[in-house]
């Protein structure tokens, strides 16, 4: 039985929270080795003064991470998998392109994972702003590092180690202009010598579908079910995952699945692209740490601030091993010689100031309240829709009855002002009718008015 050595401080926020950043530390660094045993749940909340039930949370939250395994009859353990022998993703030279029309939907415009930008925080973002001018040198406007400004690699990295419990130094980040960029130029690296089978969700964001194939990749598709991505029917080279949130169903990725994948990953030499879109965003608890900082070594995480402030910021991020960070470094400067410093800078300034966090904060109870407001609509006036992938993110996922259209439903929610697609065109693969429908931009007051508009619009449909 392991003996943890953890400490805790009852001023520095969730004690959960700390037990589990502690044995994740643990775990990391080799202090605690894969299948060593934990003490129960009850004999650590005895040594540590505390609840049992805090101690379970942790324990949970790194089981739902893929740190730990809990058996009946064994305990919870260090997962076995973090033995597996680390080798960093390679960059492959010569790039060949394969370039593929697309006839989907428009890229433009609102869409159901859209904040509500009416509360985008203009106030502090300019006063983040007018900052950056009165202190930043002059010689800082200049042509800068391609992989973003230094004091925001820095600041982004430390709030991706607190939020998302990500492994990642500032060296290992690259500023790129949202996920879309950073995914095309992971693709662009990792598809140089040859063209990449790319393993992706189905169903799947159809807007990034042209992306992918324009940097090269060829697609297979992979069924999601209520645990995730099928890892049982993976095949390819790499592999592109909204584990936390998927899009659009919003399940979460399981820790046996997270196992398998990680498995998966290492039995191949194949890297996990982690598109980390809307992770910020949880209700109910908190939000599963991000594959990366089980995986540092094999997992190329992107996110960007577009669900959290706004779209048009055009600011992201990509965390990547060592060797592989640095080609899309030089990719990028290859490409546009970066992104605007300005913004960086003011970024920066907002993460380190606390203003982030803050905003986020309220966001997050605002949406809570949209999505309560809208979930508890359908279940009375709908209940014959399925309504799924509600622990997260900005948006529903509604599974249809039998006799409703995909696409006419999209379009009555439309018509009453919702943001609404249907799925048919996110599959390759058979699947049930279904529709996303966006809560962000939708008062709570007007859920109600708004489904039952829905149910009247759409009472007696039959399949065109």
């Amino acid at each position: 039985m392991a003996d943890l050595h953890i400490q805790i401080s009852r001023g520095k926020g969730a004690i959960a929270g700390q037990i589990a950043s502690e044995l994740r530390d643990s775990i990391r660094g080799g202090r605690l080795t894969p299948g060593t045993r934990l003490p129960a749940t009850r004999d650590l909340a005895t040594d540590l003064q505390v609840s049992r039930g805090v101690v379970v949370e942790a324990y949970e939250q790194l089981v739902a991470e893929g740190f730990l395994v809990s058996k009946v009859g064994v305990g919870t353990q260090v997962t076995p998998k973090n033995s597996r022998p680390r080798a960093a993703v390679p960059p492959m030279p010569d790039q060949h392109v394969r370039r593929v029309s697309h006839n989907g939907a428009s890229y433009y415009g609102h869409r159901p994972t859209s904040p509500d930008l009416s509360h985008f925080p203009r106030e502090r973002w300019l006063a983040a702003v007018r900052h950056v001018l009165t202190t930043v040198p002059s010689d800082a406007l200049d042509y800068g590092d391609p992989g973003g400004v230094p004091e925001l690699r820095e600041e982004l990295a430390g709030y991706l180690r607190r939020v998302r419990a990500a492994d990642v130094r500032p060296e290992n980040l690259v500023v790129v202009g949202g996920v879309a960029q950073g995914l095309s130029l992971v693709l662009h690296v990792l598809c140089q010598q040859r063209p990449l089978r790319l393993a992706v969700e189905d169903p799947t964001s159809h807007r990034q579908v042209p992306l992918l194939r324009r940097a090269g990749a060829r697609l297979v598709p992979v069924p999601v079910d209520e645990q995730g991505l099928d890892v049982r029917r993976l095949s390819g080279d790499a592999v592109l995952v909204t584990p936390a949130h998927q899009y659009p169903t919003g399940v979460v990725l399981s820790p046996a699945r997270r196992a398998a994948l990680m498995e998966w990953s290492y039995a191949g030499n194949r890297p996990i692209l982690e598109d980390d879109y809307d992770a910020e965003f949880r209700f109910d608890r908190d939000p599963v740490g991000c594959l990366q900082g089980l995986a540092p070594d094999r997992v190329i995480l992107s996110g960007s601030v577009s669900k959290a402030l706004a779209p048009g910021l055009r600011l992201g991020w990509v965390a990547a091993p060592p060797d592989l960070a640095e080609a899309i470094r030089r990719a990028r400067g290859e490409l546009d010689l970066g992104s605007p410093v300005i913004e960086q800078y003011a970024l920066a300034h907002f993460l380190r100031t606390g203003a982030y966090d803050k905003h986020l904060r309220r966001m997050r109870r605002e949406y809570h309240r949209r999505r309560d407001a809208l979930v508890a609509a359908l279940g009375e006036e709908l209940p014959e829709i399925r309504v799924r992938g509600i622990d997260a993110g900005l948006h529903v996922y509604l599974e249809l009855p039998g006799r409703w259209d995909e696409a006419r439903t999209a379009r009555a929610a439309r018509e009453l002002g919702l943001s609404a697609e249907p799925v048919g065109p996110m599959r390759e693969l058979p699947g049930p009718a279904a529709v996303v429908v966006g809560f962000a931009r939708l008062p709570a007051y007007r859920a109600m008015e708004a489904v039952r508009g829905l149910k009247v619009r759409m009472s007696g449909q039959s399949v065109d």
